[in-house]
């Protein structure tokens, strides 16, 4: 996963599927741990053996969610589901502690030996159902620094179920990201969970930042326009799911369609 630098063109095109947890200990709806962790250990597996390059796991079905600074039982809970997915396969692991709690995020990955974190509002403010998200790329980098591990930040840009509240050009943002927030992946979605994000936006990050990723809304049918767009990868939930549904479990068969797609299709991205 640590693949900065180069020209984009140089860099492999990645793949990661998302494990969407159920309602954790704590959260309404709750499940089990024990449910919580079955049902996370058969949908990494199914991911992999799918042939994704990554799994990036967070707390889907904790809504409605903190904004920041989950309880205590949400630290707890990730960590145990994570740690369970770490086991399981052995591609890199991510989290991604939602709403916006990055520095949990890393935390986790400090007790697992996760690889990677995703944060929703790194160098942004951002209104959402939540009220407004503050910008954590701070917080992050210094919690990183302060526990000494080694780990890659995935920002989100203008992310979904969110409207920034400053009318800087995406590019802009995507620049900071890197530059400013030192984000090792930026990436792009669409508006909601399941929903694409334009191929122009996401061409206009690709040409300031080398690792742009797609996060929402990908498919057999628009994986090969974001791949002419610039971008280097994508991190795939719904669409992995039995009947393209978010909450269902993984469907092995469609992982190993889109991920088959967007190999063969590859070779179109920076014509």
């Amino acid at each position: 996963m640590n693949r900065t630098g180069g020209s984009p063109g140089a860099l492999p095109l990645e793949v990661v599927g998302v494990v969407h947890l159920p309602p954790l200990p704590g959260s309404p709806r709750a499940k089990s741990i024990e449910e919580v962790v079955e049902r996370a250990r058969r949908d990494a597996a199914r991911l992999e053996d799918g042939g994704v390059d990554a799994v990036l796991v967070e707390n889907f079905g904790d809504t409605p969610y903190y904004p920041d600074d989950v309880p205590k039982i949400t630290v707890a809970c990730m960590t145990r589901a994570v740690a369970e997915v770490v086991d399981t396969v052995s591609v890199p692991v991510g989290v991604n502690v939602l709403r916006n709690d990055g520095v949990a995020a890393v935390d986790v990955c400090a007790a697992t030996g996760a690889s990677f974190i995703r944060v929703n509002a790194y160098v942004e403010a951002v209104a959402t159902d939540q009220g407004v998200l503050q910008p954590v790329a701070h917080m992050v980098w210094r919690e990183i620094d302060r526990l000494g591990v080694d780990v890659e930040v995935y920002a989100d840009i203008r992310v979904k179920h969110g409207r920034p509240l400053d009318d800087r050009p995406v590019e802009e943002v995507a620049r900071d990201a890197v530059e400013r927030g030192l984000a090792d992946a930026v990436i792009v979605t669409g508006s909601a969970t399941g929903s694409p994000p334009r191929p122009e936006e996401v061409r206009k990050v690709a040409r300031v930042v080398d690792r742009v990723l797609v996060g929402s809304g990908v498919t057999p049918e628009n994986a090969h326009v974001f791949l002419r767009a610039g971008a280097a990868g994508f991190i795939v939930g719904t669409y992995f799911k039995k009947n393209g549904i978010t909450e269902n479990p993984v469907d092995v068969d469609r992982v190993r369609e889109l991920v088959r797609f967007i190999r063969r299709s590859g070779v179109e991205r920076w014509p």
